[in-house]
């Protein structure tokens, strides 16, 4: 009997094991059916480097730095309708839509170009610090903020006159920023560690917070609701910090190299995109507690996004054997 019952129980076995190995394969191999990837990619013709993309969601434009211009996309049918030229080293996009106008970083210039939404025209190129890289719209001032990365500042512009209103001195190197909607104006000194508040009516840094654990800032994107900042930095974390006491609340591990934030209020979803050809999920399971959820197969260098929140997709520009181009990322 003993004899006839091993041979029987390992020949269980074996078929046991063959079935759990087959099952576990399978789950490796095929992706979740709720999981981001590259859905679409976009050539766009010329050649050049690129940076900050932006998307008007009213107007369903995409707007694309591409070395001494931008190009314009609808966003749903990716076809490109039209372009903004003479913008040298252009960096970043802001969009101010209830004025119908747009404003372009050129880092190249040292100025910010005016242009209009309608019909992409351009109004007036202002003068900034230099080196302007990062470009935003605060809507509580009706003021654009160009943080210039050569003379460590931003230039506060009014969006409805062209006018400069001030100078900020932020006392380091300013990578990307967030506005709150209600006065205050984040940004991050990727060389000093810091994150700054600053009163977008005053014109005046009012905090200067620490990042740490977090090294190098890179990048930032808000919970305004909840009053979170979510900062992408290159020492591979994001960090969550609390918009009006600093304190870094959690940080969760994310890829190398990463140079944009992006948050999703209505799927509560945080991206961030990383150099090495990856978008780290984050959940925001509560404004206190956030679990990875996936990280997607990009290109590298694929390391600027826009989040385009009425379809849910990101865009991303790479460049792949020579042609410059834009992925779609969604479901």
């Amino acid at each position: 009997m003993r004899t006839r019952t091993v041979p029987l129980l390992r020949a269980l076995f074996a078929t046991t094991a063959v079935g759990l190995l087959c099952f576990v394969l399978r789950a490796v191999a095929v992706p979740p059916a709720d999981s981001y990837s590259i859905v679409k990619k976009i050539p766009i013709p010329g050649q050049g480097s690129w940076d900050y993309l932006s998307v008007d969601e009213g107007a369903r434009r995409l707007y694309v730095s591409h070395g001494t211009q931008v190009e314009v996309l609808d966003v749903d049918s990716g076809s490109i309708v039209g372009t903004i030229p003479n913008t040298p080293g252009v960096h970043g996009i802001a969009i101010a839509a209830d004025l119908g106008r747009g404003f372009v970083s050129n880092g190249k210039a040292s100025t910010v170009t005016i242009f209009d939404l309608k019909t992409l025209k351009p109004i007036a190129d202002v003068p900034t610090g230099q080196k302007p890289d990062a470009i935003i719209f605060d809507s509580a001032t009706s003021r654009v903020f160009a943080f210039n990365g050569g003379s460590n500042s931003a230039t506060a512009i009014d969006a409805a006159t062209g006018k400069v209103a001030g100078t900020v001195d932020l006392g380091g190197g300013p990578e990307f920023a967030s506005a709150d909607g209600n006065g205050f104006v984040y940004d991050n000194l990727e060389d000093e560690s810091l994150v700054l508040k600053i009163d977008s009516r005053k014109l005046a840094v009012e905090q200067r917070w620490p990042t740490a654990p977090c090294a190098s800032p890179s990048s930032m994107a808000m919970d305004r609701a909840n009053r979170r900042l979510f900062i992408g930095c290159r020492s591979k974390v994001m960090a969550v910090m609390n918009a009006d006491t600093g304190k870094v609340i959690t940080t969760v591990p994310i890829g190398d190299h990463v140079d944009a934030t992006a948050f999703d209020p209505q799927t509560r979803l945080i991206f961030n995109s990383n150099g090495e050809g990856t978008i780290t999920v984050i959940r925001q399971d509560s404004p206190d507690k956030y679990s990875a959820v996936e990280t997607v197969k990009t290109v590298p260098k694929a390391k600027t996004m826009a989040l385009d929140p009425k379809t849910h997709q990101l865009f991303l520009s790479t460049a792949e054997n020579g042609q410059f181009e834009v992925l779609v990322v969604g479901k």
